[in-house]
């Protein structure tokens, strides 16, 4: 996936790591450019594609919606999303309106962390889900923080505690006793109806610099990308060109109607550990259904299907002599796994093409309860729909015959063998 130079940086949000050294011998700088205390995680795309998340269901107190300030001007107002009207030109006056109206819901959080006996300071994002305090961020940000304070945007400080995470979505909350006056939450909008080409803002802590926005536009949709710390991936993830660095992680990005689609979690790079046009959100539909999870009960549980594989390509089209290059192909079934239990079937063999060993005889899925699936991240988003304990209906194709598995779901395990 990409040359050795390419890399996904995790952990936007853990800018200005401190190592404080034993003997008070000061300051470390890490990364591309040299700001103090600062850091960051840098890790590799995964190589295969696993089961994973997200279903969208409503959050009970969803925020209301508030409405930007009029700027006076008929067509100022972003058309809905998958609305066939041409978009209106961005006017300075429509993004200072939509920066007014949005920074009272976007903080910036300051984590203390203690690992291998050392102590260290990070930053990064959030936004004010509820009028209850509840704060959105990434796991990254607050992970094996003993001390965890949230900056409003006048400058207010106060300390939060971590109410739950989630490691497979790279998503947690944390909480603060009372809001402060003129904060409000930001509403949610619905990522499944976010297209490529919609103008978006991200508003964040970007090299420690708080309150600072960036404008730009869904360059793709649909992505999958690691959680960088758990063998599962997180599907339908949004990709933006809107400028994020480290410490935007946690922060929203917004769409011109002020409504929260995704929270900003990585960028790919090529070695220059910066903004190089490619960032990843995570789609606010996930925080729909994970969010709700934390805050009741500290942590989400999401279905597994237990298979490891790929979408179907050329080479695996011509090595198994199939029809189309329609289909999630199994490369493996984890054992004692759900599909295994099901009968499913991993790879059996290899063949040779152009000098490329290919894998042959896996299941190729087609449908999910009758749902066509295009490719392994269709599989992904699915299986993510559904819930542990539910059965699901995989159309197969296997060999030259098509098969009906049915598959009961089970939670993820902590552990994958």
């Amino acid at each position: 996936m990409g040359s050795r130079g390419n890399g996904v940086i995790l952990g936007l949000g853990c800018l200005l790591l401190v190592i404080v050294m034993v003997m008070g011998l000061g300051l470390v700088a890490f990364g591309a450019l040299y700001i103090p205390r600062q850091v960051e995680r840098q890790v590799q795309a995964a190589l295969t594609e696993r089961p994973v998340v997200t279903r969208v269901v409503e959050v009970a107190a969803e925020p209301t919606a508030r409405a930007l300030p009029s700027t006076g001007r008929a067509g100022a107002a972003a058309p809905s999303a998958g609305s066939s009207s041409a978009v209106p030109a961005i006017e300075s006056e429509d993004l200072t309106a939509l920066y007014q109206q949005l920074t009272p819901g976007v903080v910036n959080i300051q984590v203390v962390v203690q690992r291998m006996g050392t102590s260290g300071e990070g930053a990064g994002s959030g936004f004010i889900l509820d009028d209850a305090g509840h704060i959105v961020t990434n796991n990254h940000v607050v992970a094996g923080a003993t001390k965890v304070v949230v900056v409003f945007f006048d400058g207010t400080e106060v300390e939060a505690k971590v109410v739950g995470t989630d490691a497979d979505s790279d998503l947690a909350v944390v909480r603060v006793e009372r809001l402060p006056e003129g904060t409000h939450p930001l509403p949610l909008g619905d990522s499944s109806q976010v297209q490529a080409g919609e103008w978006v803002v991200a508003i964040g802590n970007p090299f420690n610099l708080g309150g600072s926005m960036t404008v730009g536009i869904i360059s793709a949709v649909g992505r999958t990308i690691s959680s960088g710390v758990t063998p599962f991936s997180i599907p339908e993830v949004l990709q933006t060109d809107a400028a994020i660095n480290p410490g935007n992680s946690g922060g929203p990005l917004l769409n011109l109607r002020g409504e929260v689609i995704g929270v900003n979690a990585q960028i790919a790079t090529s070695g220059v550990r910066a903004n190089a046009g490619v960032g990843f959100a995570i789609p606010v539909n996930v925080v729909r259904i994970v969010a709700p999870a934390l805050i009741e009960r500290g942590a989400y549980s999401w279905p597994w299907l237990g298979v490891q594989g790929s979408s179907v390509n050329l080479m695996l089209q011509q090595a198994n002599d199939l029809p189309s290059q329609e289909g999630a192909y199994i490369a493996g079934v984890v054992r004692n796994g759900p599909a295994a239990a099901a009968g499913m079937q991993g790879s059996t063999g290899t063949t040779t093409i152009d000098g490329i060993e290919v894998p042959t005889g896996g299941d190729v899925v087609t449908a999910v309860d009758g749902r066509p699936i295009r490719d392994f991240a269709d599989l992904l988003a699915e299986i993510a729909f559904r819930q542990p304990g539910q059965t699901v209906s995989l159309t197969v194709l296997r060999g030259n015959r098509t098969v009906q598995v049915d598959v009961t779901l089970a939670p993820r395990p902590q552990n994958v063998q």
